[in-house]
């Protein structure tokens, strides 16, 4: 573990999907703010990094996991980016779906 992020953000630095959801599942805030990211960006601006770096198609593992566990969709971090931003920033085509599928049923839960 890292003497720098919080648990649950150093899951997300990691690409660790199933460390991350049982800390989340353990009571770990979905919205959690660390080094200017919530975990939502944070977890888009990993996908798309990686994937940037590596030439292969952008995961969604800890990006699906976050909203599952309540994390908003549309919270922005503290530099104003939303995880929309973020998303748009690397082209992540299946971070951009799922977050408007999230937001789509959150309001049809609502009505």
């Amino acid at each position: 573990m890292s003497d720098y992020w919080t648990p649950a953000h150093q899951a997300v630095e990691q690409e660790d999907a199933e460390t991350l959801a049982r800390l989340l599942a353990a009571g770990s805030d979905p919205d959690e703010v660390f080094g200017n990211m919530t975990l939502l960006t944070h977890a888009i601006d990993v996908e798309g990094d990686g994937s940037l770096q590596s030439g292969e198609p952008s995961t969604v593992h800890s990006t699906a996991v976050l909203p599952a566990f309540g994390a908003d969709p549309e919270l922005a971090d503290p530099d104003g980016r939303t995880p929309m931003d973020m998303a748009n920033r690397y082209g992540h085509d299946l971070a951009m779906s799922l977050r408007q599928a999230h937001i789509s049923r959150r309001a049809a839960d609502s009505r």
